[in-house]
């Protein structure tokens, strides 16, 4: 059974995915496969190379994202270039993780999951985390320590919250208490496994 897990910035994300991975989940996350990507002899590396040329590399031949990322974040037709190399590399490492693990609950953590719609292929569920923006400018604030013209434009540069939900099978509410958070990923939780409890019955009945 595969959850893919969004949500914006500072709503609280890790804190979610440090619950499943607990419950015996397993936890891809897209940006570490993006980073593997893009690194020398990955699948994104050759073609980024190819469309942005060598300006972008650090003296050893990797990536300098930084760079890479003034060029594409002030033009949306190289942002999009970008990610049509990407995305489809990441969808492929993608599966090929979730061929190697043998837990019967797989997490794909991704800021831009409903964007990258290889990604979401793979989901049976999408789950959204979501807060207040009063709760995450005071996260990025004070967990971050960013000043808060920075929080604010990090946050103004996200899809709105709104649309994501619209997309989620669930929603988890964030703007609360840690005990409060905890009690809906249990209800969750359960929910999920009485899910997966059916569809092990349903298998069975149709083998037999």
């Amino acid at each position: 059974f595969i959850i893919g897990l969004t949500g914006n910035i500072a709503t609280g994300k890790s804190t979610v995915l440090t619950y499943l991975a607990t419950k015996g989940a397993h936890i891809i996350d897209a940006d570490r496969l993006t980073h593997l990507a893009m690194a020398p002899g990955g699948p994104a590396y050759q073609p980024i190379v190819d469309e942005f040329g060598p300006t972008i590399l650090n003296g050893d031949g990797s990536v300098n994202r930084p760079a890479l990322g003034k060029i594409v974040f002030s033009d949306p037709s190289a942002l999009q270039r970008l990610e049509q190399i990407v995305h489809p590399a990441v969808f492929s490492l993608a599966q090929q993780e979730i061929k190697a693990t043998s837990a019967s609950i797989i997490v794909i953590e991704a800021i831009k999951l409903l964007e990258a719609r290889r990604l979401l292929t793979l989901c049976d569920e999408v789950w959204v985390v979501t807060a207040s923006l009063e709760t995450q400018l005071q996260r990025l604030i004070e967990q971050r320590g960013m000043v808060e013209a920075e929080a604010r434009r990090r946050m103004a540069a996200q899809s709105p919250q709104a649309e994501k939900v619209k997309q989620a099978h669930r929603v988890i509410d964030n703007d609360g208490t840690p005990a409060q958070l905890q009690t809906q990923l249990d209800q969750i939780w359960a929910e999920l496994e009485q899910v997966i409890e059916n569809r092990r019955k349903d298998s069975a009945s149709e083998v037999g």
